[in-house]
């Protein structure tokens, strides 16, 4: 009481006062902080029972007004005294010693708000950066501390004065060597370094010297007082913050490896707080500093601080924590997750499923790693992600992965295809496509084809004895696909497709060039003198006419006798797989083959946008520069996929949907030899070679023989397809559902497939 009674009283008088010039008035305030601890005898009383709080604003207010007074960058008598009296070491003592008690926030708060206000540059300087690094030294050394919230407000407006002016990381980043020399060794840099001289001190000390923590560690600043101060009180105040006695607390569980980045270090130990407003401020601190572009401060980020190890174990963590097992469609439709917005209350959900806030928490955190990594510098982000791939994917998920379990490999791939769509960050997507499919760009061998283990489970997964399980896997891969990364396509499919041995190569004889001219290769198979297809009647294909009118024009640039397959006939050829009496959409308003026009000509647009930048022939190579002699393996994937159609009227519904999506997929990417392989009816297969078209004239030619063993098979196939659209409600179980699901799946698929080539011909023929 009778504190607060002399600190109003005071105010009183200072309002009353003729005003002094502002230099002796900020000397009048520190003297005050400064005679406190020579006159006080009671240190157990808090902080904010004295005048110190107010002293140290009435300071700050003065260091403001000072600055509004003078022109940009003049560093004004206040400001100098401050920096020439070591102040800020002074303080940072006092704080460290938290006497009394409540001083350390005090002192937290003034350098906040100093560094936060003041706006010439003040971490230049040795006698600001200096004090600053030991106070960031004690920032997060125990969590949940009455500090916590000015710790985590000082360290984010170091961060962001960082962010503004990268160059000053230097300051921050201590060199290990000089904490062995002497503790005075920096207190004989001449104090003029502080007056105007800040960027000089870049050349002879950068503030990376490692002092131990002790408290004499300001004895060259006590005796740096005014001149005129009584020498019995300059050693009474030396004496009074000699004697000062610092608690020694347990710091916080986190292994520092040395001490090279403690701004890091700090944030990374706040990142642990219970308090889940601090952990995300502490988040957020080492965003801006791994965005920084100083190469050695990368460098010292990822080498010497245990920022990898914070993310890889905590998302080791919180994957352990997940239940065994986990609804797969939960894992798949829970909210978007956004890392600094992970505020999930249980009692407040309504569609709340067990293990529910632990998903979203390891969803949440890997969102931030990803995120972290994507703002990283180069190094920095190649180094972090790098860490996750080893300790995360390789150390973590590949077991779980490449386990036997059925439940356990499905909440595993679950989740593995959650983080595919989830990940945003190109460096990171390269680590997990590596992880996921390896390195390997040389042509598969059928022998070799177990080379990357975890590419082979996940391949052989898509034709799992589970179909949920194949399923899921087919799932993971079609998102994959979509990701901007060559590799993934090159991986699966081009590699095995570069050298074209899937063609048999016939040089083109004069007395075929009329065979040529008429828009096909020479020695290719006519599909309407297939005998599979002599019941096609005329009135399903499209006239050479009727294509003119709806084809692009020919232009002198891009004639239609170019050698290629002229579209019609693809489309037509697609058209036409399906016999007649297998067909059923033509019962059905709003099935027709232009209802996948505007869907594919969107789809290819963005499969475009994507393989922009990869730089893609735009016509297949040369048959004469290829290794036709090379045997051809269509690849592990594609030969799954294959045997997959093929079993297509064999298979449950939701497993020919997925098939067949996956490879619409691949068909829309713009690369001649995916679009020969998989698109051209007409193209001259190798011997014991099959592509997509052959694949499925075999299955329609099981097809025609199946039909005839079917009573009623026409009307079945057309209330099949109803309820499948809903416009029949469910009734009796029908006899051969599956296979007549399957037509239903083919008939689409074909449809489909034809758009998808008359979209590619239309884009390439377009100058």
């Amino acid at each position: 009481m009778f504190s607060k009674f002399t600190s109003i009283l005071q105010h009183a008088v200072e309002a009353l006062a003729p005003s002094l010039p502002l230099q002796e008035d900020f000397v009048y305030h520190w003297k005050a902080i400064t005679h406190y601890y020579i006159e006080t005898s009671d240190d157990k009383a808090p902080v904010t029972d004295t005048n110190i709080p107010s002293h140290l604003d009435q300071m700050l207010g003065i260091l403001l007004q000072e600055e509004r007074e003078r022109e940009f960058g003049v560093t004004g008598p206040c400001m100098e005294y401050l920096l020439h009296h070591k102040i800020l070491e002074t303080l940072y003592t006092l704080g460290k010693a938290d006497c009394p008690p409540g001083m350390r926030q005090q002192v937290l708060v003034f350098y906040t708000k100093l560094l936060g206000r003041i706006q010439q540059p003040l971490l230049p300087h040795i006698n600001v950066h200096r004090p600053v690094q030991k106070l960031i030294r004690l920032c997060g050394e125990v969590l949940a501390t009455p500090t916590e919230n000015e710790e985590i407000q000082f360290l984010c407006i170091v961060c962001a004065k960082l962010k503004q002016n990268p160059y000053l990381v230097n300051f921050f980043l201590e060199n290990k060597l000089k904490s062995l020399a002497s503790k005075g060794t920096a207190d004989v840099i001449s104090e003029d370094t502080s007056k105007g001289q800040g960027q000089d001190s870049l050349s002879t000390d950068t503030g990376q010297s490692c002092q131990p923590e002790e408290l004499s560690g300001a004895t060259g600043l006590e005796h740096a007082e005014l001149d005129d101060e009584p020498p019995h009180q300059l050693d009474d105040l030396s004496t009074s913050l000699d004697n000062l006695t610092v608690t020694s607390l347990p710091e916080a569980t986190v292994i520092r490896p040395n001490q090279d980045y403690n701004l890091v270090n700090s944030l990374l130990n706040l990142t642990r707080s219970p308090d889940g407003r601090i952990a995300v401020k502490a988040c957020e601190g080492l965003m801006l500093l791994v965005s920084l572009p100083e190469p050695a401060a990368a460098r010292c980020l990822t080498q010497s601080t245990c920022l990898c190890e914070l993310l890889t174990d905590r998302l080791a963590s919180l994957y352990k924590a997940l239940p065994q097992s986990v609804d797969p469609l939960d894992i798949e439709t829970v909210e978007a997750i956004n890392w600094g917005l992970d505020s999930y209350s249980h009692k407040e959900d309504a569609s709340a499923f067990p293990g529910k806030r632990a998903l979203i928490s390891f969803l949440s955190w890997f969102d931030y790693c990803d995120q972290l990594i994507k703002e990283a510098q180069k190094t920095a982000a190649v180094a972090l992600a790098k860490a996750v791939h080893e300790r995360f994917f390789i150390g973590v998920m590949e077991p779980q992965l490449m386990q036997t379990s059925e439940m356990g490999i499905l909440t595993s791939t679950a989740l593995l295809h959650r983080i595919v769509r989830q990940v945003t960050s190109d460096v990171l997507l390269q680590e997990m496509v590596f992880f996921i499919l390896g390195e390997q760009r040389e042509p598969e061998t059928l022998a070799e084809i177990s080379r990357h283990p975890l590419r082979h489970r996940l391949i052989e997964h898509c034709d799992h004895i589970s179909d949920e399980i194949s399923i899921m896997t087919l799932r993971m891969f079609e998102h994959l696909l979509q990701k901007p990364n060559e590799h993934i396509l090159y991986n699966l499919v081009l590699r095995n497709l570069q050298e074209r041995n899937y063609t048999e190569y016939k040089p083109v004889c004069p007395e075929d060039k009329d065979v040529v001219e008429n828009g096909l290769i020479a020695g290719a198979v006519d599909l309407e003198e297939d005998p599979l297809f002599t019941d096609i009647s005329p009135d399903n294909t499209l006239s050479n006419q009727e294509w003119l009118s709806s084809s692009p024009p020919a232009t002198p640039d891009h004639p239609k006798n170019d050698g290629k397959t002229e579209v019609h006939k693809i489309v037509n050829s697609f058209l036409c797989l399906v016999p007649d009496e297998a067909k059923s959409s033509y019962h059905v308003e709003g099935t027709g083959y232009d209802t996948y026009l505007r869907d594919a000509h969107r789809q290819f647009r963005d499969y475009c946008a994507i393989c922009l930048r990869w730089e893609w022939p735009g016509s297949p190579k040369a048959l004469e520069k290829c290794n036709l002699e090379a045997t051809f393996f269509e690849g592990h994937f594609l030969k799954v996929l294959f045997d997959r159609m093929g079993r297509i009227l064999d298979q449950p519904y939701d497993v020919n949907l997925q098939v067949t999506s996956v490879l619409s997929r691949l068909s829309l990417f713009p690369h001649p030899h995916i679009h020969e392989y998989l698109l051209d009816p007409y193209v001259n297969l190798a011997s014991g070679c099959r592509s997509l078209f052959s694949v499925i004239v075999r299955v329609v030619g099981d097809l025609m023989v199946r039909i005839q063993r079917i009573q009623d098979f026409t009307p079945k196939l057309l209330l099949v397809r109803k309820r499948l659209l809903g416009l029949e409600p469910e009734g009796p179980i029908i006899d051969h559902i599956t296979l007549l699901e399957g037509v239903i799946v083919l008939e689409e698929f074909c449809k489909e497939l034809a758009a998808i080539a008359f979209v590619k011909y239309h884009a390439s023929s377009t100058p």
